[in-house]
């Protein structure tokens, strides 16, 4: 089951900050999905999975809402 994270209504940083919050609680290899409408966090996302080692599954726009699906890195 994956762990959810509600950051919509929020300025960046704080959907990145929230998800780093859940990822440091999540098991290596546990599923991470993220909601948020802060523009900014698509990019945010792709840079920080990058550096942090965490795969980044999806990234999808839904109207107003991303929904940033991610895999915790070891």
């Amino acid at each position: 089951m994956p762990i959810e994270v509600d950051a919509r209504g929020l300025s960046c940083p704080m959907p990145l900050l929230k998800a780093r919050k859940a990822l440091a609680t999540a098991s290596p290899g546990q599923r991470i999905v993220v909601m948020a409408t802060d523009r900014g966090a698509e990019s945010d996302f792709r840079a920080y999975c990058e550096r942090a080692g965490h795969e980044l599954v999806s990234l999808d726009w839904q109207g107003d809402e991303l929904r940033v699906e991610l895999i915790r890195g070891e």
